[in-house]
């Protein structure tokens, strides 16, 4: 019997070093990119300048790494699955995608969720299928996370991910810079990973400036002072280049409700809490407040938690994508496109737009 107790000893010892050792490879490989990195910018054959007084579209669209099929449900939401169906699945959810956002002949696309070699997405570059569907636009991407090797959850680990944001522009881009957002501290960190925007500047013909904003905001593993410093960061960036007579479009997933005004019932989602728009600096407002409350009453929303399969009667919807502008961008429409989320768990929103 001493010598099974030793045995069972032994392997108990084992698995504790090796858990702790694993411990230790992911809090000592847990790093965050440089501030203010300038992205690589790739050229297409896209026009001269935007102009003033001309309607231009733009399209934001959270790709859901190319893994939310309808029937796909996250773990982390409480559904089962962390790695995509196979590969054959991702390269069919970024190209329908894809399609669906070339359908829209936008001017500006912004995509989320873009992974460019990971584990969850069975390392298909994303961002080069995208390139595919707009060769005549300029493009960018930033690194939002890379994060080590995840073994959650036990039964399909999430493992390697380096995920990014990508911008196209059917206009060229005069520069462009990834910018980090505040996250979480300590062991909360490892849930949410990095996480930044893009600031794209793009000519207008009047000697201005078009800034283009890319925003991915955390989802989770963050809290109030998290959310808030986020949206701080964001605000006050937009609002230097405003005061210098300067455009602003910024578009995303800000993982806030965008549709709800007032408080009420609290949603028990973090991600779902209802964007602060008292702490937008004056002159900037979210593009969905232009609406009248039965315009946005009747929008479709712009994504649906996935604990469980997708059900258009009975899964939880909200719409957390959407548009910043500064008050010298004109809001002619806005819509969100109900794809059934048939490529993603985010339907993508459209902005049509004229500047003053």
């Amino acid at each position: 019997m001493k010598g099974i107790w030793k045995k069972i000893g032994l392997v108990g010892c084992g698995c504790a070093a090796a858990v702790a050792l694993y411990g230790a490879y992911v809090w000592l490989t847990y790093h965050r990119l440089p501030d203010e990195m300038v992205q690589q910018i790739s050229r297409g054959t896209g026009e001269s300048a935007v102009k003033t007084g001309v309607s231009y579209r733009a399209l934001t669209y959270n790709l859901g790494f190319g893994a939310y099929t309808p029937d796909f449900t996250f773990f982390m939401d409480g559904g089962k699955r962390s790695v995509a169906e196979s590969a054959e699945s991702v390269e069919n959810c970024i190209r329908g995608a894809a399609e669906t956002a070339a359908a829209q002949a936008a001017d500006f696309l912004l995509f989320q969720e873009v992974d460019l070699d990971s584990t969850r997405s069975h390392h298909i570059n994303q961002y080069d299928l995208l390139k595919e569907y707009f060769t005549a636009y300029d493009s960018t991407n930033a690194v939002n996370y890379d994060s080590a090797y995840l073994m959650v959850p036990p039964w399909e680990p999430h493992g390697k991910s380096l995920s990014s944001i990508a911008a196209f522009s059917r206009f060229p881009m005069e520069e462009a810079e990834r910018r980090s957002l505040p996250v979480a501290s300590g062991w909360r960190k490892l849930m949410d990973l990095d996480r930044c925007y893009s600031r794209i500047r793009i000519p207008v013909e009047n000697g201005k400036t078009l800034c283009l904003y890319e925003v991915h905001l955390s989802a989770y593993g963050h809290d109030d002072s998290v959310r808030a410093g986020q949206v701080d960061l964001l605000a006050a960036d937009m609002a230097a280049e405003l005061e210098k007579g300067n455009y602003i479009i910024c578009g995303g997933d800000f993982n806030h409700d965008m549709k709800r005004t007032e408080a009420g019932e609290e949603n028990a989602y973090s991600w779902a809490h209802i964007f602060p728009r008292e702490r937008l600096p004056e002159g900037i407002v979210s593009a969905m407040d232009l609406l009248s409350e039965r315009e946005r009453e009747e929008m479709a929303d712009s994504t649906r938690y996935t604990d469980t399969p997708y059900d258009p009667q009975t899964s939880l919807q909200v719409t957390v994508d959407g548009f910043l502008i500064s008050e010298n961008v004109i809001l002619e429409d806005l819509e969100v496109l109900d794809t059934g989320y048939q490529y993603s768990d985010h339907n993508p929103i459209l902005l049509q737009f004229r500047l003053e």
